[in-house]
């Protein structure tokens, strides 16, 4: 059988956490940044964790991660 391909946009986005949830930077963080609050710039530094519908889908795109 041959192997399985890895999506290489969900490689450089998506990590699995050692659980298996799936952990990926948060958006709105790239411009227009001056409108936004200090507090709310400073949490959106933080990885958040991918709801389980969606985790699923992705970890199909990466069969080799888990």
């Amino acid at each position: 059988m041959n192997k399985l391909k890895t999506n290489s946009g969900a490689k450089k986005r998506f990590k699995l956490t050692k659980s298996g949830k799936v952990k990926r930077p948060n958006a709105c963080k790239r411009h227009l940044l001056s409108g936004k609050t200090t507090k709310r710039k400073r949490q959106l530094r933080k990885a958040t964790i991918e709801p389980t519908p969606v985790s699923k889908r992705l970890k199909k795109m990466m069969p080799y991660a888990s």
